[in-house]
């Protein structure tokens, strides 16, 4: 039976199994559960119907005994009131209804076991969909605890790509940093060549000053005689 086989596929089913082939288990879980549950309801259906032929089976039977039991009591009476004819046709007609009995106790033997049989798989069956039900709570619980870790997750690939973006953004304020002091570098060597460009003109003026300051000595001397006298002494 299709059914019961689909019952014990999913009973020996391994759970982790079930989740691997889920795009959601939760939701896998409970289109499994409503399968069932449709399963259940027709192997209710089923056991029902084989119980029905059981009792009808059972009253064939017990209708056919009764009438054997009474052609036996017929043909009791019969024989004690002395007519042996017809005690002879009460147990003709028992005789043909024994080996319809033997059939109806072989059709009813049938149905009985078969109806033992459905009964005890319906009574494993709604055991077995509580057993699912159990489980299907824990698959839950796993599937909600497996996407709130996907979650946390993903925040902490977010924190690490936003760590990322810190340390570029460190790496550029340090180069924007060393572009600043190599500005303020290059301006200082500037300032300073300018500043020895200026002292080495102040220098040029300097001495020409000194160079006039001679000329204003040698003419003061001239006009004094310091320098002509020694001289023309010298040439005497």
């Amino acid at each position: 039976m299709g059914i019961i086989q689909r019952f014990k596929d999913i009973m020996e089913a391994n759970i982790n199994a079930l989740l691997d082939r889920a795009e959601d288990p939760s939701k896998m879980i409970d289109q499994y559960m409503r399968n069932l549950q449709k399963d259940l309801e027709e192997v209710k259906a089923e056991t029902a119907s084989v119980m029905a032929e059981e009792k009808r089976a059972r009253r064939a039977l017990d209708q056919c005994n009764e009438e054997i039991g009474r052609l036996q009591m017929y043909a009791e009476k019969a024989v004690a009131a002395g007519n042996d004819q017809d005690a002879k046709q009460f147990l003709v007609q028992k005789k043909a209804l024994g080996e319809k009995q033997k059939a109806l106790q072989t059709a009813y033997d049938m149905a009985s076991e078969n109806s033992r049989k459905m009964k005890a798989m319906h009574d494993k069956l709604v055991m077995d969909m509580g057993t699912l039900e159990a489980r299907k709570e824990a698959v839950k619980a796993k599937v909600a605890v497996a996407k709130t870790q996907q979650k946390i997750n993903q925040i902490g690939e977010s924190i690490n790509g936003a760590a990322h973006d810190m340390n570029a953004f460190a790496r550029m304020e340090a180069q924007a940093d060393k572009m600043l002091d190599e500005a303020q570098a290059r301006a200082e060597l500037n300032e300073y060549a300018q500043s020895t460009r200026l002292d080495d003109l102040k220098l040029k003026y300097d001495l020409s000053s000194m160079s006039d300051v001679d000329d204003e000595l040698a003419e003061l001397k001239a006009q004094m005689g310091v320098g002509q006298t020694a001289t023309e002494g010298d040439e005497e």
